[in-house]
């Protein structure tokens, strides 16, 4: 496998370096440990033995591919291994039922499923009079039954140390969870409660930290609980305190955060290893809350931990005071869009995406009916740039007519090209280049240099010293107008422009179009989200509702139909056992 591409480097030394442990050949051994490890590049937490077993793989004709032993045959052979444990046993692989996992991967699957349900488990002491009343004020009956479902994500939080919210952009998440904090304030009376704000991203942080600045002022609650509501969020990193040229952090579990409160936004975007981080370095007693949307893209690292918390979700009633015991009673999902127009294009589109109906999405996308949901037949690649070049000169022509940092990054928000894939005639390289041949040719840029002026910029590698993360966009501009010299601007969390050497900036890349994966936490007014010309393993469901869910006001789908229709019935299937570990038994 390894000589035809099969599996990685790293995939075929693991397996030696397993192997020669053992104490000698042992190829079903090997087999297995390569690919435990190959999984976990797909984003699966552990490799699922029956899945494989009696199969080929890979299962597209391929040349090296192989049969995988039978089940019976295979765990006995690893069972008998001396590297190869149970769960709580000291080895390089553990197996659990018929999953195979990398060790550390197993122990941050027990990490975050004991915090879940441990907190879970907690009873909250709560002044029920005090609760109802501040529910009743916040959440005022509006007759359409979601407002219910505001209470009841409220209600949940007060009431237990653990909450999960999810619900699709403009359902009110971060609305709800100001509100919580009020009522958690109000709870606290005069004792400190301490808050932290926390999203994946850099970019998430500002949104987020946006968001709840907005919301808490317009909050019906008493000025002292408004002045306490906390308005700055910092990236799930920066808050555990990385340490310099390392992996690790400062806080973890000899050295706590001193919070009694964490709320996590975009958490579908956390992976496994930094969520079981995170809840390591929470005491005992903090209590959290994750926001998010299930049915978009998981995380790129292994894990698919809010899709696993939530996989049990029900559409239960609305709680009082009195709420369902265990996990069940601690998930909400929201669903009135408040953004959206009711019975909108693109509120019908997303919710077809995430039924799976590729048909009515296509009905939708080709009637013309709706100004804000649009298709547009992929060309051949050769034709690809002729075909976006009223599009792209259009929509970022008033990014780069302006000299101002903060105006031109403002503007950009208004329109992306969002793509499924990073290479191909039809990714993201491709598309930045198209993108920067037709505004050369339109005179608005010069790239012919590495940094010219209105180069958009996307951080993708975290730099603490100085200060900027992974998903954070610049722009290049020159500090005053008709200046030669440039300068890489961002935005900062007081509002004002941060100023850098571009030569100086973390690994990054050019933004005018970025894949679905890498427009998580972001919000634009319009899109264009481009889908390659032949299937590939990443075009699911949750990729086409994830490009659709980033734009507000308008999103134009160009693709061919054979490709949309399969990516839309096909659904992101990630291995784990955290959902067992949490529910039980499926």
């Amino acid at each position: 496998m390894f000589e035809n591409k099969i599996i990685s480097p790293l995939d075929f030394h693991f397996a030696k370096f397993i192997e020669d442990l053992s104490g000698g050949p042992n190829p079903a051994l090997a087999l297995a440990a390569a690919l435990a490890s190959h999984d976990t590049k797909k984003g699966n937490a552990c490799l699922d033995l029956s899945a494989l077993a009696g199969r080929a793989f890979p299962d597209e004709k391929a040349d090296g591919r192989i049969i995988c032993p039978d089940l019976s045959a295979w765990l006995q052979k690893l069972k008998a291994s001396p590297v190869v444990g149970k769960p709580g046993d000291n080895a390089p692989l553990l197996l659990h039922k018929t999953r195979l996992y990398l060790q550390k991967y197993y122990l941050y699957e027990k990490v975050v499923a004991e915090a879940v349900l441990e907190r879970v488990s907690i009873d909250e002491k709560v002044d029920a009079g005090l609760l109802k009343n501040g529910l009743d004020r916040l959440f005022p009956d509006s007759g359409d039954g979601e407002a219910d479902r505001q209470r009841t994500a409220a209600s949940s939080s007060v009431l237990h140390k653990f909450c999960a919210i999810t619900g699709g952009p403009g359902t009110g998440k971060t609305s709800t969870v100001v509100k919580i904090l009020a009522l958690l304030l109000e709870q606290a009376g005069d004792s400190a409660l301490r808050i932290a704000l926390a999203a994946p991203t850099g970019k998430a942080a500002a949104r987020l930290q946006g968001a709840v600045a907005k919301a808490g002022a317009m909050l019906d609650c008493p000025g002292p609980i408004k002045e306490r509501i906390p308005v700055k969020a910092s990236t799930i990193h920066r808050l555990l305190g990385p340490v310099p040229h390392s992996r690790y952090f400062r806080h973890g579990p000899g050295n706590r955060l001193p919070l009694d409160l964490v709320v996590v936004d975009e958490a579908s975007m956390v992976d496994l290893p930094l969520m079981a981080k995170l809840v390591r370095a929470l005491e005992p007693g903090c209590r959290l809350i994750l926001l998010g949307d299930s049915h978009q893209l998981a995380s790129v690292e292994p894990g698919a931990v809010l899709g696993d918390i939530c996989s049990g979700e029900t559409d239960a009633g609305p709680l009082e005071p009195d709420t369902s015991s265990g996990l069940r009673g601690c998930v909400v999902r929201l669903r009135k869009n408040y953004r959206m127009e009711s019975g909108s294009g693109m509120e019908r589109l997303s919710l077809a995406i995430k039924e799976g109906n590729d048909g009515e999405a296509l009905d939708i996308l080709k009637s013309g009916l709706y100004p804000d949901a649009s298709w547009r037949e992929l060309p051949e690649p050769k034709n690809l740039s002729w075909s976006l070049n009223q599009t792209i000169t259009g929509n970022f022509k008033a990014c780069l007519e302006t000299s101002d940092p903060l105006e031109a990054l403002e503007r950009f928000e208004k329109f992306r090209i969002l793509c499924a894939l990073r290479e191909g005639p039809f990714g993201v390289i491709a598309l930045n280049r198209i993108a920067e041949e037709a505004l050369s040719n339109a005179g608005l840029i010069d790239p012919e240099r590495e940094w010219y002026s209105g180069r958009p910029v996307m951080i993708t590698r975290n730099d603490y010293e100085l200060d900027l993360f992974n998903g954070d966009m610049g722009i290049i501009l020159p500090e005053r107008q008709g200046d030669s010299r440039l300068f890489a601007f961002f935005a900062g969390p007081d509002g004002e422009a941060r100023k850098f050497f571009p030569q100086l900036l973390p690994q990054h890349e050019t933004v005018f179009a970025i894949t679905a994966h890498k427009s998580q936490g972001s919000e634009f007014e319009r899109a264009l989200l481009i889908l390659p010309d032949s299937p590939s393993p990443v075009l699911t469901r949750e990729l086409v509702y994830t490009g659709i869910t980033r734009a507000r006001k308008g999103v134009e789908i160009m693709g061919r139909e054979e490709v949309f229709s399969r990516a839309a019935r096909t659904r992101m299937e990630r291995t784990s056992g955290l959902r067992e570990a949490l529910w039980g038994e499926e």
